[in-house]
Order: C-alpha cells, then structure tokens, then sequence
C-alpha cells in the first residue's frame, strides 16, 4: 500500500524557507513543508478576523485525536456491527466479560494516545491538537445520579486532559478542548457521539443540558491560567432538526434558537470563572449550519466550520468567510479530511490561502 501512496509539497508562500514533515493518517501519507515557527507564548484570542497571540497573529495547524476518548464504528470497521461506543463495548462484554473489558478499555485510553505521539506532531510542524471528549469520563449520566441534578465528577477525563496539557506544554502546542458527546448525545448521528435513542437526547433533557454547563464550568475553572489550552470547543456537531423531526439532521433549520441558547449558557458560565481563553461555537447540520446563531455574545469568539467531502474550490468556503466578514471574527476549519493525498493538498492551499486555520481529522484510524 506504501508503494502506491503519493507524496506531495505544499510551500507556504509567505515563507520562503519550507522545512519537510512526513504524516501517516491511517493509510495516507502526507508531506507538508513549513517553516519552522517559534509560537509565542501567550493566550489564543480574536483579534478582529484573526486568531492571535502575544506574538501576533496565529494560523492553526492542527491533528484531531479522534477515537480516544470517544470509538466511532468506523474507526474500527466496525459498520454493521456497533452503532455507537457503547454498542462495542456491549460487544466485546458479551465476547470476553466485563472484567476484560474493563482491562481492554484501561489499557485502550493509557495508550490510544502517548507523549510520542504529541513529540512527532511538533516534530512534523503542528503548532495544535483538538481533543474529542467523551463527557462520560468526566461525570456521571444523569440517570446514574445518586442524586437526581447533582453532578458528580469523575478523575479519569482530567487527569487524561492534564496529561495531554502537560505534553503539548513540552512541545509549545495548543490544546483545543472539544465536546464531542455530550450529554445524551447532541445529534441524530449517534456514531459521534455516542447517543443513546433508548434514553432522551441533550435537546429533549434540560436535566443533560444543565450538566453539559456544569461540565463547561468545571473544565474553565481548572484550566482558566493554562496558556496553553487555546479554546473550548463547546458541542461538537449538531445535527438535530428542531423545528422539523423529519430534518432528522437539522440541515434545514433555520432558526436553531435551542442550539444558540445552549451556546450562550454554556460562555456565561465558562465567563464566570475565566475570562481568558477562546470559544469555539459550532452551527447544526454537523457544525455547518449557522442560520439563527448570530449575532455572537462573546467578543473572543472563533466560527468553526466542518469540510468533508466536497470540491476545494473557493466555493466550498465563501460562505464561511462571508461569515467572517458580517461579524469580524475569526473562522477555522476545526476538522476535515478522511481524503486522498490530492485532496490533502489541495484542502490546505485553500485554506491558507484565504487565512483559515485547520485541523485534521484523525491522527490515527
């Protein structure tokens, strides 16, 4: 398979001396050459449209740790099989028992990811990581709650944050917090995040939403002083029709109150303990749609967007950046990819040749 995969150059044509890094993306390589950057330390902020630092402005490179905290079926070819994380671990408790899975599952989140693994993408010129977060590692669901409305917090999620903080702080990369499965699950699209269509949904439970806050709370209060966390991602991937169950994917919404509510709960309590670090919104329609979100509420805020799939031409991103525009914030692509080599290529020229930041999607498939 190696043999048939093709390398490719991209030179950052504002830098004139590019220095080669070589990435394995599941069965992809891919070649980038970037200029070697010292990253001035300093809290991520808007700048008007611009993500910047102490040292000026910033344009995210990034990886996605996809598949740790959270399985996808797809990830393990799993289609067919499991429809979600808890479906597989249903599986394999039915295959092995429950004490082996628990070890399977010990042993999957000591080293899905590892130190080296954050070392190499410094090394291939990544300046940041997007961690997918699964809410169950951080706190009970709510119908597991001694107390009904209570939270409790569970230490493994954070210590595994703290972990991975500390290894992007030896490298001078940014951390991007991101809820990928939130509580009950924010989409029909149970595969990424985990959802549960036997148990109510994060927009059918106010119960799953105030937790949703209080987890936001609870990870701004821990890492307000961090400079190194460069933003919470607030919910990953909407796709939840609210005005119409048959948009069963909320690509039609076009009003998506119950979306920007939630978004606006979730930054004042983030405010209320931190001041300091960006907030990353996503719109519905897997984080695409952005009908009835605006204006925004917070004035260090980033747009994110979603690219699978589709053609790189200017097209593909012109109305995002007329986003950008209309309300003088910042864009970036928080995940693309699952491509070919050519497509690789291509996706990051257009991005960085209209200022748009970018994170790829996964690390390792």
């Amino acid at each position: 398979m190696i043999n048939n995969l093709k390398k490719f150059r991209y030179r950052l044509l504002a830098y004139p001396a590019p220095v080669s890094r070589c990435v394995v993306s599941g069965a992809l390589l891919f070649c980038l050459f970037f200029t070697e950057q010292i990253i001035a330390q300093g809290f991520l902020r808007a700048d008007g449209k611009k993500i910047v630092n102490d040292g000026g402005a910033v344009l995210l490179r990034g990886m996605g740790l996809g598949g740790w905290m959270l399985q996808e079926p797809y990830m393990l070819r799993f289609n067919g099989i499991a429809g979600n994380q808890h479906e597989i671990r249903a599986k394999i408790e039915s295959l092995a028992g429950k004490e082996n899975t628990a070890t399977f599952y010990k042993a999957w989140l000591a080293n899905h990811c590892r130190k080296p693994d954050i070392d190499s993408m410094a090394a291939w010129g990544f300046n940041s990581v997007r961690l997918p977060m699964h809410y169950n590692l951080f706190t009970l669901p709510i119908e597991q709650e001694p107390v009904p409305g209570a939270d409790t917090w569970l230490p493994q999620g954070f210590d595994m944050v703290d972990s991975l903080l500390n290894w992007c702080k030896a490298n001078r990369i940014y951390l991007i917090l991101d809820l990928h499965a939130a509580p009950g699950g924010q989409g029909r699209d149970v595969a990424i995040s985990d959802g549960d269509t036997s148990k109510p949904f994060l927009w059918q439970s106010e119960a799953n939403r105030q937790k949703t806050i209080a987890l936001w709370q609870r990870l701004a209060r821990r890492y307000a002083n961090e400079q190194w966390i460069g933003g919470y991602d607030l919910i990953n991937e909407t796709n939840w029709g609210f005005a119409d169950p048959k948009d069963k994917n909320g690509c039609a919404e076009e009003g998506n109150e119950p979306l920007r509510k939630l978004s606006v709960d979730i930054t004042a309590a983030i405010r209320a303990v931190d001041k300091n670090h960006l907030i990353v919104v996503e719109g519905n329609c897997w984080g695409n749609n952005y009908k009835g979100i605006f204006p925004l509420w917070d004035k260090n805020m980033v747009v994110s967007f979603h690219k699978y799939w589709n053609y790189n031409n200017q097209a593909a991103v012109q109305n995002f950046i007329k986003i950008r525009d209309e309300q003088n914030v910042p864009i970036w692509c928080g995940e693309t990819g699952e491509n070919s080599n050519v497509w690789f290529r291509d996706a990051i020229e257009l991005f960085e040749k209209n200022d748009i930041g970018w994170a790829w999607w996964p690390l390792k498939n």
